[in-house]
Parts: structure tokens; C-alpha cells; sequence
């Protein structure tokens, strides 16, 4: 059971707490309440931009890494489609250098042209290497094009298109800084060596100071239900064809997020899941196949990938991908089966939450879609799963009108 503890600042800033002494370590995970869906749809990428303009220099501090460095600490970032994720971590009598590195960047940036430029390069390059000029990259933005018409879901967290950040003005960057990057836009999670009393005071002096600001009202489209099998084919100087399949699914809130998070196990978790034992290993139809789902706050997609096996042509492998999904929706999943899934997820879950880093983290996480409590309850929702739950979730899930398919083709 991890014990929390919670204060909210008067500018809005949440703070949960969880104290664990078998550390000397503290860490800071400061989660903003913005994502890739906050977008303008003309002006996207704005959100990953900001993860590295954030270690850019702030107004007080010109070189964030330094003292960082000098405390003895770590740290790093990430963005998804939902949010924007900074941590950092401390010794203990070093975490007030914490407090204050954060707290001076959620002040103001300090935003000059130099600044902007240098990191809107990085991020330019970032879009060539790993989305123009690699096997694939391409493959999200094609994804999530054709699976979402309304939602800004269909666009990857990169961006669109490169011109959105070689185009991004400082006016423009300044003006996303502040609708966003706030206390009452943010959660403080703090986990480690450090008391309760001791990290309110630190934060109570150091974010304290800070104004609120005004938030605009998340107003996002809402994704009309797809009626008509989608599908889509290219052809990419790749070193063989694959085969991309995605179906819309519920929210990370709704119950059956569950249900689905374990289907994916049960097809394509180890060697003995569904799609490895009976497309890869009996039938050979396949090299490599996987299956997740993306765990989007609103409602998103559950995937499939598939590189088919020499001689084997994408029409024959999407049709071994659908009868095996079609075995989900007809034949429960046995006992053993499910209680394997269940077993694997208990003790991911154990030894994740062992690390005070990763506690920081979904504590944050489990606080914005909720309360950072319901990290006690994950296991029991996991378990609470049944067969026919997952069958009807699976029935309703895998049917034509509710995929979209992607032919990528090796060119000749």
C-alpha cells in the first residue's frame, strides 16, 4: 500500500507526497497538464518543442543541467498526446536545488530568439531522423490520420509536419507558455527521503510566489464512430512489407480499459501468446507481431503489427490476423491464460512501484485522471477482469467497421 499524502497551493499547484526511507534519493515529477491534443491543428508540435525549450534556460537560471549536475541529480522529460512530463531526481540533502530549478522555469522561460532557434533545430533534426529517414517512421502520422478524422489524436506528438516548427514564432511560443505552463495547470509529485512537512515548506516558498493563470477550457472535437473499414497503402524504400491495424477503443477512464489492455497480452505477451504461438511459431506466417494499446486519456487505439514471413503476402496475413482475433471473440480465455496475464501484470506492478521515480511518476499521472490513490487499486482492477468480459469487449472491438488498415510495402 503506498501511503499519500496531498496539498494544494493557493495559485492552484497540487501536490501529492509519498515518503519512502529505504532511499537516500528524492525525486521531483512535475506533470503539465498539456499534451499534443491542446494543439492548434496549423500550429502543431508546440507541445514536444516546450519539453526542450524548458532546459533551455529559465529567467533566473541560464543553464539548468549545471546545477543540476552539481547537486549530484538527474533528470529528463517527456511529452505524449496528453501530457508534458519533467523529473528530476536528488540526494536528499541536495533537493531544495529541485524545488528551485522547477519552480524558475514554471516562472518564465527565458524566451530569445537564440533559445528558440537552437531548440527548434534540435526538434526539426529529431522529425528527420526518426519520423523522414527511418525504416517506418512514418508510420504513426499515417496511423493516426487515417484512424481519426475529428479528434487531434491524428497527429503524433512530433507534429504534423515540420513547417508547424520551423514557422514557430517567439510570440507564438510565449503565448503557448502561458496559456499552459502553470500551477493550477500542474501536479507536483514528490516521493523519496524527504518528510511531508519538509516538502510543503520547500514547496510552499519556492512555487508559492507563482500566479495563477488563465487556463483556456479544453474544448477538443469529438471523434465521430467510424462506420466503414478504412484503409490505406504506400510504398517506402523499407527492407520488407508490414502490416499496421488499429481499432478504436475506450478511454483510460472508462472500466474496460482493462479488458483491453489485457487482450494485447493475451495475443502477443511471450511466447506462449496467441499470435506468436500460432502465427509465428506453428504457421509461420509471420517474422514479428505485436499488439498494445496506446493508453490515451480519451478514447483511443488498440494496435496490431506485423511483419509477414517471406512468401507471405499482406492479404494473407491480415486474414490469419482477423481469424485469430475472430478465436478472441468466440472462444473465452481460459483459466490459465488469464490468470497468467494477471499474474505478469501483479508483479510488473510490484517491482515498478519499488522504484520511487516510477511511483513519482504514476502518482502524478493517476491524479490527473483521477486521484493519485487509485495507484493502490490497479492490481484489483486487473483481477477483477473476467473471460466473458473480455469477450464481449473483444466482440464489439474486432469487427471491420471499427479498424483501420495500413499496407506498407517494401518498393521494388
Amino acid at each position: 500500500m503506498i501511503e499519500v499524502n496531498h496539498h494544494t497551493l493557493d495559485n492552484g499547484l497540487r501536490i501529492v507526497h509519498h515518503e519512502d526511507k529505504s532511499t537516500q534519493m528524492v525525486a521531483l515529477n512535475l506533470l503539465y497538464n498539456v499534451g499534443a491534443r491542446d494543439e492548434d491543428p496549423e500550429h502543431t508540435g508546440f507541445a514536444h518543442l516546450f519539453e526542450h525549450l524548458m532546459f533551455g534556460g529559465s529567467i533566473n537560471v541560464p543553464d539548468y543541467d549545471t546545477p543540476v549536475q552539481n547537486a549530484g541529480g538527474e533528470n529528463n522529460a517527456w511529452t505524449n498526446n496528453d501530457i508534458t512530463n519533467y523529473y528530476i531526481t536528488l540526494p536528499h540533502q541536495n533537493v531544495e536545488t529541485g524545488f528551485w530549478l522547477e519552480s524558475d522555469r514554471m516562472l518564465s522561460l527565458d524566451f530569445n530568439p537564440k533559445s528558440l532557434d537552437v531548440q527548434r533545430q534540435v526538434v526539426i533534426e529529431e522529425f528527420k531522423q526518426r519520423n523522414l529517414n527511418q525504416p517506418y517512421g512514418d508510420v504513426s502520422h499515417l496511423m493516426r490520420e487515417l484512424a481519426y478524422k475529428q479528434h487531434p489524436y491524428r497527429w503524433p506528438t512530433i507534429g504534423k509536419e515540420i513547417n508547424h516548427i520551423a514557422n514557430a514564432t517567439l510570440d507564438e511560443v510565449r503565448e503557448f507558455f502561458y496559456h499552459y505552463y502553470a500551477p493550477n495547470n500542474a501536479i507536483l509529485a514528490v516521493t523519496g527521503h524527504i518528510s511531508f512537512e519538509k516538502a510543503l515548506q520547500l514547496a510552499e516558498k519556492w512555487f508559492g510566489p507563482i500566479p495563477k493563470r488563465d487556463i483556456p477550457a479544453r474544448q477538443l472535437p469529438k471523434e465521430e464512430k467510424q462506420t466503414a473499414i478504412r484503409r490505406k497503402t504506400v510504398e517506402r524504400k523499407v527492407p520488407v512489407n508490414a502490416i499496421y491495424m488499429a481499432f478504436h477503443m475506450c478511454n483510460r477512464k472508462h472500466p474496460d480499459y482493462y479488458a483491453y489492455d489485457m487482450i494485447t497480452d493475451v495475443l502477443s505477451n511471450g511466447r506462449s501468446s496467441r499470435f506468436v504461438r500460432s502465427l509465428i511459431q506453428e504457421q509461420k506466417l509471420f517474422t514479428g507481431i505485436d499488439a498494445y494499446i496506446s493508453g490515451s486519456i480519451d478514447d483511443g487505439l488498440l494496435q496490431i503489427t506485423g511483419k509477414p514471413a517471406q512468401g507471405i503476402t499482406l492479404e494473407q496475413a491480415e486474414q490469419a490476423i482477423w481469424e485469430e482475433l475472430e478465436r478472441m471473440k468466440t472462444v473465452p480465455v481460459d483459466d490459465h491464460e488469464l490468470e497468467k496475464v494477471k499474474n505478469r501484470y501483479e508483479s510488473e506492478q510490484i517491482f515498478s512501484n519499488m522504484n520511487y521515480l516510477n511511483v513519482a511518476n504514476n502518482l502524478a499521472f493517476f491524479e490527473l485522471i483521477g486521484k493519485a490513490e487509485d495507484i493502490n487499486d490497479e492490481v484489483k482492477k486487473y483481477r477483477s477482469v473476467t473471460a466473458s468480459q473480455i469477450q464481449h469487449v473483444a466482440s464489439r472491438c474486432f469487427v471491420a467497421e471499427n479498424c483501420s488498415v495500413l499496407y506498407y510495402k517494401a518498393a521494388e
